[in-house]
């Protein structure tokens, strides 16, 4: 049975996540402590016992997701058995280490960078997103192209679901349009700034050098990239594409439809919460999903 392994994305994260993990056995105990070395901080005592406002801090809750799905993935063992794998944005670098293609330490070091340097990011220019419910893509696509400020299509989730991304004023703008186009909703969300748009340049210039001098390998199965949403198993490409990735969309209805087609029998969610599941379900409410449960 050839089974997909997706890893969730920044707004998955909840206080307590992990601590079954670190309580379960030693492995996940030392992993989770090798990371508090690493990042200079006890990033479990936030995860575990913070406050939601703490956890929601961007350098705080892209190294927290990524550890929960990486160290659940290792605690599976020998029934982590992916026939391939993605990951929604900050997923991807999760995907890759559970893979094979990333080590641990280099994955939450490359994450570290990559949400400090999106926060910058964020800081030089005010910015945010909108979720834009009941268009076709297509339609999204347009109406951004016509707003003259930056907005740009940046997720896109499932169909008659996309994210915009850009600056304050574009989003407002094309926010009044897709409603005036027939949008059910368009819903400014409560993110720190413009993901996956133009203005995320400073943080993939940042984050571009210390992709190219990590080490990266084959993964061990195809991984499906946001970019363009289709399997990588070379070393090159994937650097390319988790380097583009800053400033693209991320084609999560794509890539759904993509494993689908390469013969996907079953979708196994491999982090906290469940909105992978959903959303694999409004593309093909058929194909069984479920989330990855340790034994304990």
């Amino acid at each position: 049975m050839k089974t997909a392994y997706v890893f969730p994305g920044q707004g998955a994260q909840f206080v307590g996540m992990g601590q079954d993990l670190y309580n379960l056995n030693d492995e996940a105990k030392a992993l989770f402590e090798q990371a508090n070395d690493i990042l200079g901080f006890r990033i479990t005592d936030i995860m575990f016992n913070g406050t939601d406002e703490d956890l929601k801090q961007t350098k705080v809750t892209q190294p927290a997701i990524f550890l929960h799905s990486v160290i659940l993935a290792k605690s599976l063992g020998d029934s982590f058995t992916p026939s391939m794998v993605a990951g929604h944005s900050l997923g991807e670098f999760s995907a890759l280490v559970a893979a094979g293609a990333l080590s641990f330490e280099d994955g939450l070091k490359l994450v570290a960078q990559r949400a400090n340097a999106m926060q910058k990011a964020c800081e030089l220019q005010p910015s945010t997103m909108a979720a834009i419910l009941g268009l076709d893509d297509e339609t999204v696509e347009r109406i951004c192209a016509s707003v003259e400020d930056v907005v740009v299509a940046a997720n896109y989730n499932c169909p008659g679901q996309l994210v915009i991304s850009g600056s304050m004023e574009g989003i407002d703008k094309a926010c009044a349009l897709l409603t005036e186009a027939g949008a059910k909703r368009a819903l400014k969300l409560n993110v720190g700034g413009a993901f996956h748009s133009p203005l995320m340049e400073p943080a993939k210039v940042e984050l571009q050098a210390a992709i190219e001098a990590t080490n990266i390998q084959e993964p061990l199965c195809p991984i499906y990239q946001n970019v363009d949403a289709k399997p990588y198993t070379s070393a090159a490409a994937i650097k390319a594409n988790l380097i583009a990735q800053l400033t693209g969309a991320v084609r999560w209805t794509q890539t759904v439809q993509n494993m689908l087609a390469d013969g996907a029998e079953a979708f196994v969610e491999v982090g906290p919460g469940n909105v992978l599941q959903g959303l694999v379900k409004k593309v093909d409410r058929q194909v069984p999903t479920s989330s990855a449960k340790i034994e304990g």
